[in-house]
């Protein structure tokens, strides 16, 4: 029956996307609010079918963390799932993306046609840069910004060491951060077809306190993140931080 499920929704999914991706195309040559709003009812259509086809649905809390404005979302990644959710939580979100998935025909003339920003993980330094620039006009027209600091899906149980755009945003732009932690690899597994029904806890945690140093701020704000995550997910508190960890694999982005 799971396996059933997720392939309806993996069906609903494809045909949701082609029902608004190919009509509205025309939208791509007006302003990205055009694309933002489409945006949203694609989303919005995505979480609809997942509470639908697999019986998954979405708890929000800590929503009075979020500062009005301009603000930089760095958020626990475990899933697919949390990629259709902020975009109908926030007001204008806005995702630091790799540049690959620019290139996907019409869903990525639609990311870039909506102001999403593009890491070129190969290119250094410069994309940090790029990163910076792109992101600080974001703020400045009061977008919600979402970075996963470990750049790939975590399986819950697990953690990689956080990557220094992050920090970047934090120190060049003195930007509000609001840590956010999940539970979604609970139900929605990084590697699987089969998703499991249930809620996804998505939690907005206080905003990381400012004038921290680059190495103080991305101490607390794994501490922060993983602590609470664990929690959600029923483990217990992470033993050490993987900031630390020289052996582990390195993730997919800035």
């Amino acid at each position: 029956m799971a396996t059933l499920r997720a392939a309806l929704f993996t069906l609903f999914q494809f045909c949701w996307t082609g029902t608004l991706g190919l009509p509205f195309l025309p939208i791509l040559a007006m302003d990205r609010k055009h694309s933002q709003a489409l945006a949203r009812v694609w989303l919005e259509g995505m979480l609809w079918g997942a509470r639908v086809f697999l019986g998954l649905r979405a708890e929000v809390r800590g929503l009075e963390n979020l500062p009005k404005g301009g603000c930089v979302i760095a958020a626990k990644h475990q899933s697919a799932f949390e990629t259709f959710l902020f975009h109908t939580v926030v007001e204008d979100a806005v995702y630091v993306l790799k540049h690959e998935l620019g290139r996907i025909p019409v869903v990525g003339w639609y990311l870039r046609s909506s102001g999403q920003v593009f890491v070129d993980r190969s290119a250094g330094g410069t994309a940090l840069k790029s990163m910076v620039k792109e992101v600080r006009v974001a703020l400045d027209r009061g977008s919600q910004v979402i970075i996963f600091p470990e750049g790939t899906r975590v399986a819950p149980d697990d953690q990689l060491p956080y990557h220094p755009g992050v920090s970047a945003l934090y120190t060049q732009l003195q930007a509000p951060v609001v840590p956010v932690a999940l539970n979604s690899g609970l139900f929605w597994p990084r590697k699987g077809f089969v998703k499991k029904p249930g809620t996804v806890v998505v939690e907005f945690l206080p905003p990381m306190p400012p004038n921290l140093n680059r190495k103080a701020f991305m101490v607390e704000l794994q501490s922060r993140i993983e602590t609470a995550s664990r929690a959600l997910a029923g483990l217990p508190a992470p033993e050490a931080s993987a900031q630390d960890r020289s052996n582990r694999p390195k993730s997919e982005s800035i």
